[in-house]
């Protein structure tokens, strides 16, 4: 099936979930720009509300959003673009929120132990556990060693809950332990 200017709304959706391009592209064609100028009525950040809109869309094709038949399908995708954008506002003052927090976090001078062992070694033996280890150990090292972020912190920038974190750390000091002795 092919979509046609002709075709209602609730044909296009159907062709959709069938995974025809033509109807949802046709879809997208008549809802996305009035999508997006609604949205952006609620939000003045453009990046913010095209990821809004993309997500609607991406949902409609996937098939994660459900439609009920005989209802009003402007009506239905304002209410998944409106969430959307919700939970992308939430989601950056969160992270506004953690860059604040590291921003006004005050660092110390004195280098740690941790800094003094790893200013010490010339691309020695720690180098190259590090460079052994895999890229999720590296990153929580990195971040909790490092950087010296909390697990908290770490957990947050990383995208990871806490729990996640202590375990990679775990694992991480006893390969390093494995691979230094």
């Amino acid at each position: 099936m092919s979509a046609v200017p002709e075709q209602s709304d609730a044909e296009l959706l159907a062709a959709t979930t069938t995974g025809d391009r033509a109807a949802f592209e046709a879809l997208y064609l008549r809802y996305g720009p009035w999508l997006a100028v609604r949205l952006r009525y609620r939000c003045p950040d453009a990046a913010l509300v095209d990821d809004a809109v993309q997500e609607t869309f991406l949902a409609v094709w996937r098939g994660s959003a459900r439609y009920r038949e005989g209802g009003d399908v402007a009506g239905w995708l304002w209410q998944i673009g409106f969430r959307r954008l919700v939970d992308a506002i939430r989601g950056q003052r969160a992270r506004d929120r953690l860059l604040r927090l590291l921003a006004g976090r005050r660092w110390r001078t004195a280098p740690s132990a941790e800094e003094e062992l790893l200013l010490g070694v010339e691309h020695g033996d720690l180098a190259g556990a590090l460079t052994r280890l895999s890229p999720e150990l590296r990153a929580v090292v990195q971040a909790t060693v490092l950087d010296g972020l909390s697990t908290r912190e770490t957990a947050a920038l990383l995208g990871i809950p806490v729990g996640t974190v202590k375990t990679r750390a775990m694992r991480a000091r006893r390969q390093l332990r494995e691979d230094l002795t």
